[in-house]
C-alpha cells in the first residue's frame, strides 16, 4: 500500500499540487491512523494534509477520484445476453447439468486467461489487470504515444500468446466456443485500454504539461495565439512563483562575511584580546528598486503585457517596482496592474495608451518632466520596447541621463538582433547609453533577464 501512496503522490504532483517530502510523511502518518477502508475520510484526509490553496483542494479531489476509480472489465453484449437467460433460467428449466458440465470439460484444457474470461469473474479480471498493469511498469507512462505499447504489455503479462494458441485450436474444434472467448477478449481489450488512458491521465499529465510549457517557452511572444493566452499567463505566473522561490525575501539571509580581525580584537581588549565577541565585514545590499517602461504599440502590445504581468508578481523580491506604458505618450500603470486582474489591466491600459504609434522622444520626455525624480542610483530601469520611433526625434539625450541617473539600464528588445538599426528602428543608438541590452521575444529569454536582473541585488 506504501507504493500505491507513493504513485498517488506523484500524481498529485502532476495534477498541480505542490507536496514536499515532509508533507508527503505527514499525510503518510494520517492515512496509517484512519486507514483506507472509508475513502470519504481518506479522501478528506489527504485534503486537510496536502492541500494548501482552493486551486490545490479541487486538483488533488479530482486526482483522487481518478486515482481510486479502477475501470470494471467489459463484458461483450453476447455474454450479457446469456447472463440474463442464465437468471431468467436459474430454476434449470432451460439449461440441463450435462450442457453445464461439457462446458467445464471445454475450459479444462485451456489456459489461465481463457478460462478466466469464460469465467467472467470481474473481481479475478481486475486483479489480473491491476497484476499485470504493475509488471509492466504502468506507472511509467508519459506520452499519450505510448498508449498502445503499455496495453500491448499489459496484454502479454496476462497471457495473450497462450490466449492465441486456444483460440486457434477452439476455432477448429469448437467455433461457437471460439467465438465466446473472441468477444470476451475484446471486452478484455477495451478494459486495458481504459486502465492505460487512466493512468496516462495521472501520470502523464505533468509530463504533457512540462512539454507544453517547453514549446510555450520557446515560442514568441508576438506570435502567441488567443486560444493560447490564458496558456502564457500561467506560464508566467509559474516563472514568477519561481523567481519569488529563488529570490524571496527570507532567503536573502545576509552571510556573516570574512572575520575582521582588527575589529575583534579593538572589541575584545577589555579581555585581554580573548575573542569572545567577533567582528565581520558584511557585503552591502542595496535594496532593489526597478522602474518598467513598456511599449504597448500595436506591435509590441503582446510582450508588454506578459512582462508587465511578471514584473508585478515579483512583489515578494522586488520592494519598489514601478511601471510605466506609452505608444505616443507615457502614463503610470503600476496602480492598475495592482488593483486589477491582468484581464482588466491591460484591457484599461490599452484604452488609455495603447495600440498607437510609437513616439519614443515624446515619451521619454513625459517621463522626464514628471517622473525623473523616482530613478535613485540603486534604481535598475528596463526599457521593452523594439526601439521603433517612425523616424520621430528619439531624444537618445534623455535617455543618458536616465542612465547616468540610475544603478542600470536595460533594454529588452523583442525583434530580433538583424532587424536593430533597419529602417526607423534607433537600437544602435539607445543601446549606447544602456549597460544591458538583450533580445527577449519568448518567456525563456524574458525569465532570464528578468531573473538576472534580481539576481544582481543579492
Amino acid at each position: 500500500m506504501r507504493e500505491n501512496l507513493h504513485r498517488f503522490f506523484r500524481a498529485a504532483r502532476g495534477a498541480g499540487v505542490r507536496l514536499s517530502p515532509a508533507e508527503s510523511i505527514d499525510a503518510m502518518r494520517a492515512v496509517s491512523k484512519v486507514g483506507f477502508a472509508d475513502r470519504t475520510i481518506l479522501r478528506d484526509t489527504f485534503l486537510l494534509t496536502l492541500a494548501k490553496t482552493q486551486d490545490e483542494k479541487k486538483a488533488l479531489g479530482d486526482c483522487f477520484d481518478l486515482f481510486f476509480d479502477q475501470p470494471e472489465p467489459q463484458s461483450p453484449p453476447e455474454d450479457r445476453k446469456a447472463d440474463e437467460q442464465d437468471a431468467e433460467g436459474s430454476n434449470g428449466a432451460s439449461d440441463s447439468p450435462g450442457d453445464a458440465s461439457g462446458g467445464d470439460e471445454q475450459a479444462e484444457g485451456l489456459g489461465q486467461l481463457a478460462q478466466m474470461l469464460l469465467a467472467q469473474d470481474r473481481n479475478q479480471i481486475s486483479a489480473a489487470i491491476a497484476n499485470a498493469a504493475s509488471a509492466a511498469s504502468l506507472p511509467d507512462i508519459r506520452y499519450f504515444t505510448q498508449r498502445g505499447i503499455f496495453s500491448g504489455r499489459i496484454l502479454d503479462q496476462m497471457g495473450i500468446q497462450r490466449l492465441r494458441d486456444d483460440l486457434d485450436n477452439l476455432a477448429a474444434t469448437n467455433p461457437a466456443l471460439a467465438e465466446r472467448l473472441t468477444n470476451a477478449l475484446d471486452g478484455l481489450r477495451g478494459t486495458v485500454r481504459d486502465t492505460v488512458s487512466q493512468a496516462l491521465m495521472l501520470y502523464g499529465r505533468e509530463e504533457a504539461e512540462n512539454l507544453r510549457n517547453e514549446i510555450l517557452r520557446n515560442a514568441p511572444l508576438s506570435r502567441i495565439e488567443p486560444r493560447q493566452v490564458d496558456q502564457m499567463r500561467h506560464l508566467i505566473r509559474q516563472i514568477a512563483r519561481r523567481l519569488r522561490e529563488r529570490y524571496s525575501k527570507p532567503r536573502k539571509r545576509q552571510r556573516r562575511g570574512h572575520l575582521d580581525v582588527r575589529r575583534t580584537i579593538r572589541r575584545n581588549a577589555a579581555w585581554g584580546g580573548v575573542p569572545f565577541l567577533t567582528a565581520w565585514k558584511r557585503r552591502h545590499r542595496d535594496k532593489p528598486k526597478i522602474v518598467a517602461l513598456c511599449d504597448v504599440s500595436g506591435s509590441v502590445a503582446r510582450v508588454s503585457d506578459f512582462f508587465l504581468l511578471l514584473i508585478h508578481s515579483l512583489h515578494e523580491v522586488v520592494d519598489d517596482v514601478r511601471s510605466f506604458a506609452f505608444s505616443g505618450h507615457l502614463i503610470e500603470v503600476s496602480d492598475i496592474l495592482e488593483s486589477k486582474s491582468p484581464e482588466e489591466a491591460m484591457a484599461e491600459i490599452m484604452s488609455k495608451v495603447g495600440f498607437g504609434s510609437s513616439d519614443y522622444g515624446n515619451s521619454f520626455d513625459d517621463f522626464e518632466r514628471e517622473w525623473m525624480n523616482a530613478i535613485t542610483p540603486q534604481t535598475t530601469v528596463i526599457v521593452l520596447g523594439d526601439a521603433r520611433s517612425n523616424n520621430l526625434d528619439p531624444r537618445a539625450d534623455i535617455l543618458r541621463r536616465i542612465a547616468e541617473r540610475s544603478k542600470r539600464l536595460v533594454w529588452l528588445n523583442p525583434e530580433g538582433r538583424m532587424a536593430w538599426g533597419w529602417g526607423d528602428s534607433e537600437m544602435p543608438r539607445y543601446s549606447t547609453f544602456c549597460t544591458v541590452v538583450r533580445q527577449c521575444a519568448t518567456a525563456k529569454q524574458l525569465e532570464r533577464a528578468v531573473s538576472d536582473i534580481v539576481a544582481s541585488y543579492q
